[in-house]
This record gives C-alpha cells, structure tokens and sequence, in this order.
C-alpha cells in the first residue's frame, strides 16, 4: 500500500470518527437548545412585596485574604431593602493572613474567624460555619450565602423570602457581573454568564426542572441544611449540592430578579487558572454521582436527575467538538475532505461552532446588546475554544484538591456598576 493509499484510509477513518463523534453532540447540542426556547420569553412573577416580611436570615460570606473588598459586601448587605432586625451579616475570616477579619468587623459584620491548614476551601468553610451558627441562641429560617467580592441587588432577601413563603427550599440567585468591561476576559467571562441565566438557568425553572447552584447569590433553607447536611467540600461545593439535593428528590429554584454581582477574572491566565479549578471539580462529581443520578433518572423516571446527568458530561462534549473542529479545519486545508452519507465532517464541525451566535439572541433578550458587548462577542468564540484544553487539563488533574484563590481587587459599590454596565 503506498502513501496515498495510507493518507486515504487515515482520513476516511479520522472522518468516520468524526461523525460517530458528533451523534451525541448533536443530540445535546439540540437537546440544550431545545430547552432554552422555554426562557425565551418572561413569565410574569408574583410581586415580592405582596408576601410577609416574615423570615430571618443568616447572610454568610465565606473570605480568605479579601481585606480589599470585603469591607464594601458588608456595607452593601446591610444596606439591603429588608428589615435589619431579620436579617444578619456573618463574615467567615478563613486562613487569612491579612486584615479581612479587623476590616469586615470595622464595617460591623459577626465575623467568625477559622484556621485550619488541613481542611482548605470554601466548602470546609460553610461546613464550619453551619456547625457554629446551628448552635447558637438565635435560630434562622435560612442562610444566604455570598463571596467576598459580591454585591447584592437591594431586592435580593424580599426575593428570597418570597420564594420561602411560596415552599421553595433552594434558590439561586441571578449571577451578574461586577466588572463586565475591565477586559476582554472579564467581558467573556460576563457575556457567559448573561447567556447561561437566561438560556440555561431561567428555561428550567420553567419547565420543573432543577437550576445549578452557582457558588454565590444562593439561599439555602436551614431545614434542609440540618436534613441531609452540608457535606459538600470538592472544589465545585455548589455543582456538589446541587446533586445531593436532586438525589434526596427535591431541587434548586430560580430567582431571575434576585441579582448577586460578582467579581470576573481580568486576565486569560486568572481565567484558566478559575476555570481549571471548575473543571476539576466536575471531574470529581462526574466520578462520583453520575451513576447515582442516571440510575435515579432509570429507575424513577425522574427528569431532573436525567438533565443533571447531562449537565454533568457537558465538559466532555465540549472536547469532543474541539477535535472534531480541529480535525475539519485540518482536512479543509490539507486536502478536499471525503464526505460520508453526503456530509462532510468539516462542515458539520464549522456550523456548529457558527451556530455560537445563537447566543447574540439570548444577549438581546437580557437585554445586554450594548455596541461595546456586541463587540466584545466577536471574541467570544476564541474564549469557548480556550474551555476544551481546561476541561482536558482539570479533568486529568481531577485527584487534585487544593484550592486556588482568585485575587479580588475591583472595589465598587451599586452605583459604580450600573454606570458600568451601561459604558
């Protein structure tokens, strides 16, 4: 067999490859797309203020070295449009080695101060945390939970306290950005999450199903909290309860109105480095309740498992299109790609990745569609390419449990956001 016999069996095999591969990326692709057109359109909510101003919160910031920032949640969370004698502010100073816990105390929050080199990051924390506040003297209905970095929409507990009143147990908030415009990472990283809200976490509400916790801006009831326990330490603590939760048969509920702003990595290398972390994380719950959440799924019939089964696998899909977009630009170049069934591989990867700007519509709907942000998409594309080298990089670094802080440096208040945000 000579050369070009070998070059055609290689591509003829890596093509065949190619379409087997994206059988199942298609069917999530169009499962995922299929969902969103349930939040194409909002649905009127109840107007929070018509429900009692009736329970308390613990509002919880875990915090490592964030004496820059920490001092401006504080202020903000007390400042929220809710009754303060229902509501307090506890700043988890953990492993710090700066002045987190003197500035979070000047600026009047109950700060709780935590060393344990052995038992590192924010879950650890929140499981501390929920020990000590269980047992004191005033009990509260449910915690809340925000980073350092955060600021809170003043709406945010009258939001909250109407999901309670309505029996919603868990709740995430609407996950914003602090700093969408700072840099080209920073824009990415926000245009991301406005797609996600709208085309991923509002859609399930929706349709019954259950929303992902995002880390921040989230409501947790203590009922549930002393029921199945927190217990959820990987580096991915909310992806971790959020599953713990399905499997116990309840969910996570969505508040589209309930705005948590947070801080956006500046820099590709912080991005990567946040990102990677994620990904490690997913590995870990991947291994761990994939097989739980699909027997659930089998066996109950339960469509909430089944979504989060395959929310769970997502990063793989990404990979899988990667190389399939790798492999078509390849062929495209060196050679005329042979097409099987009639279709070229190529092709198929390169209108996928132009099926992207789909997401140009979801911005619109959020009402993100600003120049400087359509602008900032036309990048958007290099920063999706950038997730399937870290998903391969924090999947096989999954056994890795250190957790890596993010510096947080951009010291804002509401005001300063929404100037921002219309830039």
């Amino acid at each position: 067999m000579d050369i070009m016999a070998y070059w055609k069996l290689f591509k003829f095999l890596t093509s065949s490859l190619g379409v087997i591969l994206q059988i199942p990326a298609w069917g999530a692709f169009f499962y995922y797309i299929g969902i969103s057109f349930a939040g194409w359109f909002r649905r009127k909510e109840p107007d929070a203020k018509n429900f009692p101003l009736k329970h308390r919160f613990a509002l919880i910031v875990p915090s490592h070295n964030e004496e820059k920032v920490v001092g401006k949640i504080v202020t903000n969370l007390k400042s929220l449009d809710y009754p303060g004698d229902l509501y307090d502010i506890f700043v988890i100073a953990d492993n710090c080695t700066d002045s987190t816990a003197r500035v979070a105390k000047e600026f009047g929050a109950n700060v709780m101060e935590r060393a344990d080199n052995a038992r590192k990051g924010k879950g650890y924390s929140l499981e501390w945390m929920f020990a000590r506040l269980f047992q004191m003297e005033k009990q509260y209905d449910a915690v809340c939970i925000f980073d350092a970095d955060n600021l809170a929409s003043p709406n945010f507990l009258l939001e909250m306290n109407k999901h309670l009143s309505m029996g919603h147990k868990v709740v995430q908030g609407y996950l914003d950005s602090k700093n969408p415009f700072d840099s080209w990472i920073a824009a990415n990283n926000s245009i991301a999450f406005w797609i996600s809200n709208r085309m991923f976490q509002l859609p399930r509400y929706y349709l019954g199903l259950s929303n992902v916790l995002g880390g921040t801006g989230m409501m947790i009831a203590t009922d549930v909290l002393k029921q199945i326990g927190w217990g959820a330490t990987c580096l991915t603590e909310d992806l971790e309860f959020t599953i713990k939760v399905a499997l116990r048969g309840m969910k996570v509920y969505w508040s589209h109105n309930a705005v948590a702003y947070d801080e956006k990595p500046l820099t590709l290398q912080q991005s990567i480095q946040q990102r990677i972390r994620w990904m490690q994380g997913q590995a870990d719950c991947i291994a761990r309740f994939f097989m739980p959440l699909a027997r659930r799924a089998i066996q109950k019939k339960d469509m909430i498992a089944f979504d989060l089964a395959a929310y769970l696998i997502q990063p793989l899909i990404v990979v899988v299109n990667f190389f399939c977009l790798v492999m078509g630009v390849f062929f495209m170049i060196a050679a005329p790609q042979p097409t099987i069934a009639g279709v070229s591989p190529d092709l198929l990867s390169l209108f996928f990745l132009g099926l992207l700007y789909i997401n140009v519509i979801f911005l619109i709907l959020e009402q993100r569609y600003s120049l400087k942000t359509l602008a900032f998409f036309l990048t958007f594309p290099f920063y999706n390419l950038t997730w399937a080298p870290i998903v391969v990089k924090g999947f096989w670094n999954k056994n890795k449990k250190e957790w890596s802080h993010t510096l947080h440096t951009r010291v804002l208040d509401l005001a300063e956001i929404s100037h921002a945000n219309k830039a």
